[in-house]
């Protein structure tokens, strides 16, 4: 069954950036430690911000990034606390190499999910993309937390440099024991976009391109009875245009104490929110919360004004751009 998912206030996410350290250097990272920080977040630092959105949302669900999250030495006893006080869910992201022997010191009923990111079927799509030996390791990886009893989610990044070869993945996904999919798209964003040999590389897909290759794609991995997730990007134009800004409640936290709202604007100092003294306070205006409201042709006022490089103008197309985080779900 095919189906928009709608933004709810019910529940919030929280996407809880502990470090931006990283032991990979991916072409297309998104993190820029510049506007995000350089520090690794203390476990006491941790327990204080879990507990002050956990006050805030009762029944959030957290999900615990990097850089490498599985490099703080911390991230079990993050997690634990996670669930001491009430999270809903709790997923790690991870690149795969799990370290700190992360599988061995939390367990299934701990960790909602494993979320591994592979950008290939092979290592000679992946590799090119992530690092060498990264699809062996994040493969290997998968193997080793279904074998603990994990449930897994496996995120594939599309681009020009590999969107030829996602038709291929279904078959390794019900190999690996994939429980669900996610398939994003690129962001024009983060420091690799400085460099012109990397945008032209890893440049996003057209309308025609993702809608001929990317719904078929999610089908096929539904019918081998793996649900799957994917940003819907575009919006017809009698569809109307939500901004999670405004109709949901995403809370994007970096080391640095900075919290956003609209992932698209990390690039820069607009983030809405930020912890002080343990406190979440406003931001100075102008941030991100006064673009919100901003209604304009095209759709997401985001993809226009902070990162007009991100998607091609729609206006006058027949079509929108949706907000980055309206998803569509298929399950089997």
């Amino acid at each position: 069954m095919r189906k928009t998912v709608s933004f709810t206030r019910h529940s919030a996410n929280i996407f809880f950036h502990l470090l931006t350290r990283c032991n990979l250097r991916c072409r297309h990272c998104y993190i820029n430690p510049d506007q995000h920080g350089r520090n690794t977040l203390d476990i006491d630092t941790i327990d204080r911000w879990l507990t002050l959105f956990a006050r805030r949302h009762p029944s959030s669900n957290v999900i615990f990034l990097g850089g490498e999250p599985t490099l703080h030495p911390d991230l079990s006893a993050a997690v634990k606390r996670s669930r001491q006080l009430g999270y809903a869910s709790v997923t790690i992201d991870t690149n795969g190499y799990l370290f700190h022997d992360i599988l061995n010191r939390v367990t299934p009923e701990e960790v909602d999910f494993f979320s591994f990111s592979l950008d290939g079927l092979s290592p000679t799509v992946n590799d090119p993309l992530r690092g060498d030996g990264s699809f062996k390791q994040c493969t290997h990886g998968v193997v080793a937390a279904k074998a603990r009893g994990f449930s897994v989610s496996l995120i594939y990044t599309v681009s020009q440099a590999n969107i030829d070869h996602l038709h291929r993945m279904p078959r390794l996904l019900e190999r690996l024991g994939v429980d669900r999919f996610f398939i994003q798209v690129i962001g024009v964003r983060g420091q690799w976009t400085q460099d012109a040999k990397r945008v032209e590389s890893l440049a996003q897909v057209d309308r025609d391109t993702w809608l001929k290759v990317i719904p078929p794609v999610a089908e096929a991995v539904a019918r081998r009875g793996i649900a799957v997730t994917f940003p819907k990007v575009f919006l017809g134009s009698d569809e109307p245009f939500e901004c999670a800004g405004l109709v949901a409640d995403n809370y994007f936290i970096f080391p640095n104490g900075r919290v956003y709202r609209c992932p698209l604007c990390e690039d820069y100092a607009l983030h809405s929110l930020e912890i002080r003294n343990d406190r979440l306070v406003e931001a100075p205006k102008v941030n991100e919360s006064d673009l919100f409201p901003l209604l304009i042709p095209e759709g997401c006022v985001m993809n226009r004004i902070i990162q007009p490089r991100n998607l091609p103008q729609a206006d006058g197309l027949g079509y929108k751009i949706a907000c980055c985080m309206l998803k569509e779900e298929i399950t089997p």
